[in-house]
């Protein structure tokens, strides 16, 4: 592309410049020609006045003024006869003058013209004046050799510039292809950098859109396996410990083991549905938040590890409570992972508090553990370990809730306290 740019453009310059060179030279070598005519012609008048007086007299002039470098001059009679100078004896051209008119052409190799020479109205004579063509010639290439000079530098500059251009123009282009193809092999990081030509930036934006979208969903995409992994750990746990249950007891309901059971596999699904809806940013379709449900929920699913590892779940409301546009299944998912972490790392009574926050409705999640330290939003990066698990848990909650339009925030480092901040409805 690069040499096609620079080519056209000096086959531009090229074409130009004949255009408007060819005609210039020919003008120019015309111009010399009729100059150098008229250098004759005024040196032949001048011979033709000092010489009046003796043609008059029907004498041989006794001087002739000294001619210019490379001219001859040379006078005839009234019949055509030369009297003077180095000239032929007859020239056509002079018995043209002799008629009473100045006259031009050529003598082999010379440049001639002839004025006549008068008394009043009696032509008395001719003076003819001749030159070398090689003087004329010599100036005309002169001149064109100045013009093929300035031709050849313009044809120069426009080859420099046309370098130049192509360059800036081909290697903006050059980095879009390598980063596209970076882009093809699957590096989402890759960004261009403005070049300053629209078109191209136009091009630079959008790839940068599009890889920036790309990295996103693949990003999320990758890390569903691991959300689903975390969030289903607890809830596959539960299942199969009712299921072992209900086997190794004789006398147990089996028929309630099951229905346990059936709920327990909705809630996986559910848990699935919704953590494929994030990864994929689109909305889950779940219902808003209904807290009569959501608060039974809490109890159902987490009384029982608690109290297994002989810790307390308190469950508190402050009324009243305003409405959320939260769905029930973000929520739930969110206040999952709170108090699993508080079982996990955290001491004591685990409390679950509901209030209102103003502008939202606020759940607390809090237990009796140890102050939490450090930066509180290294706690909420993904593969963080500062707080000693996994680094999935709290990134993924705080990216449910912000995905719902809420917040996620540790409102309280001692004693920990995490703090779900719910949308209210439009």
């Amino acid at each position: 592309m690069r040499r096609r740019i620079v080519g056209l453009t000096v086959l531009a310059a090229v074409l130009s410049t004949c255009l408007f060179g060819v005609p210039l030279a020919a003008a120019a070598a015309r111009y010399f020609i009729s100059d150098e005519r008229g250098e004759l012609e005024r040196s032949a008048d001048t011979t033709a006045l000092a010489i009046s007086g003796d043609l008059t007299r029907a004498q041989r002039p006794s001087a002739l003024p000294k001619p210019e470098n490379g001219t001859e001059v040379t006078v005839y009679d009234a019949a055509g006869v030369r009297v003077a100078g180095p000239g032929p004896q007859s020239v056509d051209l002079v018995r043209r003058t002799l008629r009473g008119s100045v006259a031009s052409g050529d003598l082999g190799s010379r440049m001639a013209v002839a004025v006549p020479v008068s008394d009043g109205d009696t032509i008395t004579g001719a003076v003819l004046v001749t030159a070398d063509h090689s003087q004329v010639y010599r100036r005309i290439g002169e001149s064109w050799l100045a013009m093929l000079g300035l031709a050849v530098a313009a044809v120069a500059a426009s080859w420099l510039l046309a370098r130049r251009q192509a360059q800036r123009l081909t290697q903006p282009l050059e980095r879009l292809c390598v980063a596209a193809e970076r882009l093809g092999g699957g590096d989402f990081s890759v960004r261009t950098s403005p070049t300053g030509v629209t078109e191209i930036d136009s091009v630079n934006t959008s790839l940068d859109r599009t890889a920036e979208r790309l990295g996103s969903l693949v990003e999320r995409e990758r890390s569903f396996s691991a959300d689903a992994s975390h969030q289903l750990r607890t809830p596959l746990t539960g299942l199969q410990l009712g299921l072992e249950s209900a086997l190794a007891t004789p006398d147990a309901d089996l028929r309630a083991a099951m229905h346990d059971a059936l709920e327990a596999a909705g809630r996986l699904e559910s848990t699935v549905t919704d953590l494929l809806a994030l990864a994929r940013d689109s909305p889950s379709g779940s219902p808003p938040l209904d807290l009569d449900r959501f608060l039974d929920g809490i109890r159902t699913r987490w009384h029982g590890p608690l109290a297994a590892a002989g810790r307390p779940l308190r469950v508190e409301v402050r009324h009243p409570l305003p409405g959320t546009r939260m769905s029930s299944a973000a929520a739930e998912q969110i206040v999952d992972v709170l108090i699993e972490n508080a079982l996990r790392h955290g001491r004591g009574a685990v409390t679950v508090r509901v209030r209102d926050a103003e502008r939202a409705l606020a759940v607390d999640v809090s237990d009796e553990g140890s102050p939490i330290t450090g930066d509180p939003q290294e706690l909420f990066r993904r593969g963080s370990t500062v707080a000693g698990g996994s680094g999935i848990g709290l990134a993924l909650a705080r990216r449910l809730a912000e995905s719902e339009r809420g917040r996620l925030v540790l409102s309280s480092a001692s004693p920990p306290r995490f703090t779900l901040l719910a949308p209210l409805p439009r």
